[in-house]
């Protein structure tokens, strides 16, 4: 009986050995399905792409339509970023200038300013005399003959305080403002960053409203895509009747069709990109001599690489999501008669 056994039943190291051989059989077989299906969609796209080219003047038409809705959100976003890290440079140099008692003496005022430095949330002081102050004050508004009738210096002692650097939120300047009120040698305590902060509340209407138009103008270009992708399909429908007549899956009708609208988003994206540059070297200029004649040396620039990003991957996206939407029903309607 053992020596049946042994003769019907292989050994351990056969068996072994057998399913490694299977293994190493199941693996050229598994990448040569991969190569076959990269193959067949490398196949379609070139055939897509080709098929556009053959088609110049339409398929330009269709992308520069594409290219005008992704450059108007794209614009209105690299000026915005632009604003955005110049105002955040103004409230990194938040200050608060205090004004004191008027006839604080000149020791009492310092002692003050040393107390102060001692505050965590401060990190500079300066200390303006009134003498300082009226001349700094007598020059800038050239004002020094009237000035100098003056009986008595009415400005008094000054400090401008400059917040750490972990205490320069909008919020935490508030704090530090009111704290500041409450000492007895303050006689006024006054935020020099109230307009920077109105700026900040517009620009962030203004991101809001970029990001609604940005929405409004992806859904556009769905249905432009949309809109070209079934006409495609109306204008080949024999031939995917025929295709699916010779056992063709929707699937395989669909392929083609997706890598259109990837190739007419990508062709969107790279004109807009190319529109937003000629843009912004168009304004370039102007908007630098304005902001020279304000004492910034705020620039413009060319596109970013996180919009271009943004441009080159969005685009195609909603190009292969529009040909999706509008493939999927279309084809499913078309059957062999």
């Amino acid at each position: 009986m053992s020596a049946r056994k042994s003769r019907t039943q292989p050994a351990p190291e056969q068996r072994e050995s057998r399913r490694n051989s299977g293994a190493e059989r199941g693996r050229p077989n598994l990448m040569r399905r991969l190569r076959n299906h990269l193959a067949l969609h490398f196949n379609v796209s070139t055939g897509s792409l080709a098929r556009l080219i053959s088609t110049p003047i339409a398929t330009l038409m269709t992308a520069a339509v594409i290219a005008i809705a992704l450059a108007l959100p794209a614009v209105l976003h690299v000026f915005l970023d632009k604003v955005q890290s110049l105002s955040g440079g103004w409230m990194d140099s938040a200050q608060i200038s205090l004004f004191l008692n008027k006839g604080l003496s000149e020791d009492a005022a310092t002692e003050f300013s040393r107390e102060l430095s001692a505050w965590p949330e401060i990190s500079k002081i300066i200390h303006v005399p009134p003498e300082t102050a009226l001349q700094e004050f007598a020059e800038s508004a050239g004002l020094g003959d009237a000035l100098a009738l003056l009986d008595e210096n009415p400005l008094p002692h000054v400090l401008v305080i400059t917040p750490s650097m972990a205490h320069r939120a909008p919020a935490q300047v508030h704090a530090l403002t009111d704290r500041l009120s409450d000492e007895l040698q303050v006689d006024l305590a006054q935020m020099d960053l109230e307009w920077v902060e109105r700026l900040h509340g517009l620009l962030l209407l203004a991101d809001r409203a970029i990001v609604v138009l940005g929405s409004l103008l992806a859904a556009a270009v769905l249905f432009v895509i949309g809109n070209t992708i079934r006409l495609a399909i109306q204008s080949r429908r024999d031939e995917i009747e025929v295709t699916k007549l010779i056992g063709g899956s929707d699937a395989f009708v669909r392929r083609p069709f997706l890598y259109s609208g990837l190739w007419y988003g990508l062709f969107g994206a790279l004109i807009a990109w190319l529109l937003v540059n000629i843009l912004l070297a168009l304004l370039g200029d102007p908007v630098e001599h304005l902001a020279t004649l304000y004492g910034s040396e705020f620039r413009i620039g060319l596109v970013d690489v996180w919009t271009t990003l943004l441009l080159l991957l969005g685009g195609p996206l909603l190009g292969w999501i529009g040909a999706w939407l509008a493939s999927g029903r279309h084809i499913r309607a078309i059957e062999p008669v």
